[in-house]
């Protein structure tokens, strides 16, 4: 598999846009969303990167295997 600067310059901005999403669409419910979050303990917060790298993992699996 050959990985260049393109493609990780597209995933990168992929990532960028879909992390801004929540921010553009609910800007006035963000600050309390980020208060949450802060509160939330790290083994939890753990918890939720590590099920959503899994996800990620799982999603690119099989957009790579249907490819």
């Amino acid at each position: 598999m050959n990985i260049d600067g393109k493609l990780v310059a597209t995933a990168l901005g992929l990532v960028l846009i879909i992390e801004g999403i929540p921010y553009f669409l609910f800007a006035e419910k963000m600050p309390q969303a980020l208060r949450t979050l802060a509160s939330t303990r790290p083994r939890m917060l753990r918890l939720m990167g590590v099920a959503a790298m899994a996800a990620g993992l799982v999603l690119v699996w099989l957009a790579r295997a249907w490819a």
